[in-house]
């Protein structure tokens, strides 16, 4: 930055001898280059603080939504909506198990915390294998589990905290009816005793 710096200054030097018609020559200008860079670094370095100081930074905060009528604050982070009811404590267990779920899985993209004991939860599984994984997570037997759409749902029970389950996508994941035996998401059909 230094030498750059010399050498634009050194530049700068030369068109105002030039434009001033003063009688210096090349020595001259680069020894002035080289004495002035220091001085105007620091200036430079000055101005810079000065802006630092009175620009603003560029930065969006988005708070909680509240809806008082409802009673229900919602968050959105990245890409998870978050929906807490406004009497419910940040510290209750539902709270702090969506915390848990949300933090660590990128599958979650809803939560719904109406009450301290309650958690209903939406991810979406990217295979059989993390469909299986909520299921066992959230203590679901995979024969209680209903389609409606294209979403599946189920019920369990994580820490005394019931949780409603909401799967999208995974009645097109069970469409591969041989990998979802496999994985023990589908029930084995009897077979006809002849």
């Amino acid at each position: 930055m230094s030498r750059d710096l010399q050498h634009r200054l050194h530049a700068r030097l030369g068109l105002a001898t030039q434009m001033l018609d003063l009688p210096l020559t090349t020595d001259h200008l680069e020894r002035l280059a080289v004495e002035l860079t220091p001085s105007v670094k620091a200036l430079l370095a000055e101005q810079a603080d000065t802006q630092a100081a009175t620009v603003p930074v560029a930065y969006a905060v988005v708070g909680p939504d509240v809806d008082v009528e409802a009673g229900v604050q919602t968050t959105t982070y990245a890409q998870c909506v978050s929906r807490i009811g406004l009497d419910v404590d940040l510290d209750s267990p539902s709270a702090v198990l969506a915390d848990q779920l949300r933090m660590r899985q990128p599958d979650v993209t809803a939560t719904d915390i109406p009450s301290p004991m309650y958690l209903g939860l939406t991810v979406r599984p990217q295979s059989l294998h993390a469909w299986r994984w909520w299921l066992d997570k959230l203590h679901i037997a995979a024969d209680a589990v209903t389609s409606q759409g294209n979403s599946a749902y189920g019920m369990g029970v994580v820490d005394g905290v019931a949780v409603h389950v909401r799967g999208d996508g995974v009645p097109t994941l069970l469409a591969d009816r041989g990998a979802a035996r496999l994985e023990g998401l589908l029930a084995e059909t009897p077979t006809a005793q002849p």
